[in-house]
């Protein structure tokens, strides 16, 4: 039998060696485009060092608008200042103020995410839960959680009840929403195909939706632990005799700019180092989210 040949066009040919040829000049390019895609990705390193670059240029603005006088000192100290300013806080116990804070955020968000996210959960799955949940914590999730700061002193006190009684309150609705929502998001396509096969409720709850929205359950607390510093900065402003947001009150009443400016980069610093051990987690924890 005779072997069929196939003819190949001229200009298939001439398209594939042009594009051998121009791939090593486009291989940049080509990155480049793919990363400002919606959505592209670009590698770990390059990501630290995009960041990295991002802090310098907030530094030389900084530097430039303080040691260039264009902002009076008064106002905005320049990062020697700052230096100094944060070497005596250090040398006058500043480390016990931080771990004050800490302790307290963390107590409080803690009790929070214990209760909010099986709350949060049993809200997304059932219907019937979250008609009876959810407006109420709808409602209360509009109320600052700093104005009832001068109520739960009245009613608790001035000590680390009522500092962690506020985290409680700011965190919570927040949580139990948010958690909600996520169970929501996984796709019912999924829970369709496990009944499909025989699955039970309690399974599909347990082997389908929590570990299709653990990961953005994740990223949920790690939004709100965010706001959580919020919360105790302004409690450890009223009626607290420790914490940053203590230290930062002190600053203000003597017009020490210095040490407003370390107590609020120390706050920065703590929550980027706790943000970026909750994203190395969720990858840890759940790779196949990747």
């Amino acid at each position: 039998m005779a072997e069929k040949t196939t003819a190949v066009p001229a200009a298939a040919l001439t398209t594939k060696s042009a594009k051998r040829e121009t791939g090593n000049k486009s291989m940049f390019g080509d990155k480049i485009t793919a990363a400002f895609q919606p959505k592209g990705k670009i590698k770990q390193n390059t990501a630290m060092i995009l960041g990295i670059v991002a802090f310098l240029l907030i530094l030389i603005l900084w530097s430039g608008l303080s040691y260039g006088k264009m902002v009076d000192p008064l106002f905005l100290p320049t990062p020697t200042a700052t230096l100094q300013a944060s070497l005596q806080l250090f040398g006058s116990g500043f480390w016990t103020d931080i771990g004050m804070t800490v302790f307290r955020v963390m107590t409080g968000f803690v009790i929070a995410a214990v209760v909010a996210i099986p709350l949060g959960v049993l809200i997304g799955t059932y219907a019937p839960i979250s008609a009876f949940f959810e407006p109420v914590f709808s409602f209360v999730r509009y109320m600052p959680a700093s104005a009832f700061i001068p109520l739960f002193i009245f009613w608790i006190g001035i000590g680390e009840s009522e500092k962690v009684a506020i985290i409680i309150l700011g965190s919570l609705p927040q949580l139990v929403l948010m958690t909600a929502t996520n169970i929501r998001n996984v796709h019912s396509s999924l829970i369709e195909v496990s009944y499909t096969l025989g699955t039970n409720r309690k399974n599909v709850l347990w082997k389908v939706i929590l570990p299709k929205a653990m990961p953005d359950i994740t990223d949920t607390l790690r939004i709100v632990l965010g706001w959580a510093w919020t919360y105790v900065i302004v409690a450890e402003m009223v009626g607290a005799s420790s914490g940053i947001g203590f230290k930062i009150l002190q600053a203000q009443r003597t017009v020490d700019v210095g040490k407003i400016f370390v107590g609020i980069l120390i706050l920065g610093l703590i929550g980027l180092m706790i943000d970026n051990l909750l994203l190395f987690l969720n990858k840890k924890l759940y790779p196949w989210n990747e």
